[in-house]
């Protein structure tokens, strides 16, 4: 998928845009989490990954609120959809059973891992600070890809079709957060 070159430092609706998605994006992580916890509750020994991943996700968040803040950059109209959607996802994973949960963190953060990739080639030098944060939360969601695949991702039923759908998924949420 090739994306625009190395931004210019005076590009500050580029670097809003990566905020506003990037905080979607964790907003979006929080609330699949939290959709997978309400189904397995605390009985799945996945539950205990899953809650860990969710504190880090929240974070994350937190941190892009902080940022947004300061840099006046507005969030993502569609948090309402993202809030349900995000939910909804990570309960029917969690329905399936705890490996299609994982396989949809699995998913999300491989797209996610590319993602942060193409920001930070764009990025160049143009933001340290954004390019730090931006770096520091893409090792932490690649642990979580990493554990997912660990915890059995790849045995979830019909895994190459769930991942490739929420892979897919996440392109479309990425491009519209950015936008709307």
């Amino acid at each position: 998928m090739p994306e625009a070159g190395p931004l210019i430092p005076a590009d500050a609706a580029a670097r809003a845009a990566m905020l506003r998605v990037d905080q979607a994006g964790e907003f979006g992580a929080i609330r699949i989490y939290a959709g997978q916890l309400a189904v397995m509750g605390n009985r799945h020994p996945a539950a205990r990954e899953i809650a860990h991943m969710a504190e880090q996700e929240a974070r994350h968040r937190a941190r892009f609120d902080a940022m947004m803040a300061a840099r006046g950059v507005r969030p993502t109209l569609l948090a309402p959809l993202w809030n349900v959607a995000g939910f909804a996802l990570g309960a029917a994973t969690a329905l399936i059973g705890p490996k299609a949960a994982m396989a949809c963190t699995a998913a999300v953060e491989t797209e996610i891992d590319e993602h942060n990739g193409v920001q930070l080639d764009r990025l160049g030098g143009g933001d340290p600070e954004l390019s730090e944060v931006i770096a520091e939360f893409r090792a932490e969601e690649v642990e979580h890809r990493d554990t997912a695949l660990a915890a059995g991702a790849e045995q979830a039923p019909a895994y190459p079709l769930l991942f490739a759908a929420i892979r897919l998924g996440c392109r479309a949420a990425i491009r519209l957060s950015e936008r709307i």
